[in-house]
């Protein structure tokens, strides 16, 4: 499971150091790719493959899936680690993902998250009055959830 939040500083040519806990969990080699908000999703193979098999299942006939399916596996990419644990992030994703310099990466349980410190700040800001509310409607059907 991938949890935590780090902060990490991504370099001129796009390199950032992956913590010594999340490699040991990503393995060798792993997948990144555009995220929905602006980050980027980092997921093992084993988990990249359960989330294929999912995607898989979608219709090819509806716009949505179609969309959602170019946008994701257009920006994956296969990464592995450099002898100082850093990744090379491409280009475009370093620009979908507007990251800068200071970064947060966050372990999201089946997935790691690369953040712009900016724009996490934000979607936390954002987002944090409103997670007692995201819970009661999450877990109202589940006694004990948390």
């Amino acid at each position: 499971m991938l949890i935590g939040e780090f902060h990490h500083n991504i370099d001129d040519k796009g390199r950032i150091v992956i913590p010594t806990k999340y490699r040991e969990e990503l393995g060798n080699e792993f997948i990144i790719t555009r995220g929905i908000e602006k980050c980027l999703y980092v997921y093992s193979y084993q988990e990249w493959e359960k989330l294929v098999n999912k995607l898989n299942t979608l219709p090819f006939t509806k716009r949505d899936a179609r969309t959602f399916s170019r946008s994701f596996f257009s920006g994956a990419t296969v990464c592995e680690f450099d002898k100082n644990g850093r990744i090379n992030i491409t280009s475009p994703l370093v620009s979908y993902a507007d990251l800068k310099h200071e970064c947060v990466i966050i372990g999201v349980n089946d997935r790691l998250e690369i953040w712009s410190r900016d724009g996490f700040q934000e979607f936390m800001n954002a987002n944090s009055e409103k997670l007692d509310d995201i819970a009661e409607h999450l877990f109202e059907d589940v006694k004990d959830a948390l």
